[in-house]
């Protein structure tokens, strides 16, 4: 017997996950009618709306079931109730660059993950750098762009 692993996220991602998936199946019955419509039009070898609307259908099944066993495997993360000295999942990192410049990120999950917001997935390459390191710990990361160095500054749990 294996053990379903577990899912971390924050819980602003499992809110965009269910609203996600509510909207998935909320258009479950356009979809449905929409092939009627198109069965309706006779031929259907040749039918385009129909086979359109029979490939989004499939692809709104996959998405849904996606997304049915993201949230199952859910284990929600509150920062807020996370403390200690070492970078975890759920922690905001603030780094200081080769410039001295400080950057900060949130460590979350793959789906949560939005470098522009500040959000990086446990799963990248700076991520899995941080994941254990302690205020003034060095990390080389390689990234598409180089290797980068960072120090980290300060690591709060909010």
């Amino acid at each position: 017997m294996s053990s379903v692993e577990k899912l971390p996220m924050l819980a602003e991602g499992y809110e965009m996950l269910t609203t996600e998936l509510k909207a998935l199946r909320d258009e479950r019955p356009l979809i449905v009618d929409a092939i009627e419509e198109a069965r309706a039009h006779g031929d259907l070898s040749e039918n385009a709306e129909y086979h359109a609307a029979k490939e989004r259908q499939g692809q709104v099944e996959a998405m849904i079931a996606d997304l049915e066993d993201k949230i199952s495997r859910a284990h929600i993360v509150d920062p807020t109730t996370l403390s200690g000295d070492k970078v975890v999942f759920g922690a905001t990192v603030t780094l200081l660059d080769d410039d001295d410049k400080p950057v900060r990120y949130q460590i979350v999950g793959p789906h949560e993950a939005d470098a522009k917001r500040g959000k990086i997935s446990y799963q990248s390459p700076l991520g899995r750098a941080l994941i254990s390191k302690k205020v003034e710990d060095e990390i080389e990361v390689t990234v598409p762009s180089g290797e980068r160095f960072y120090v980290v500054e300060k690591i709060e749990f909010i």
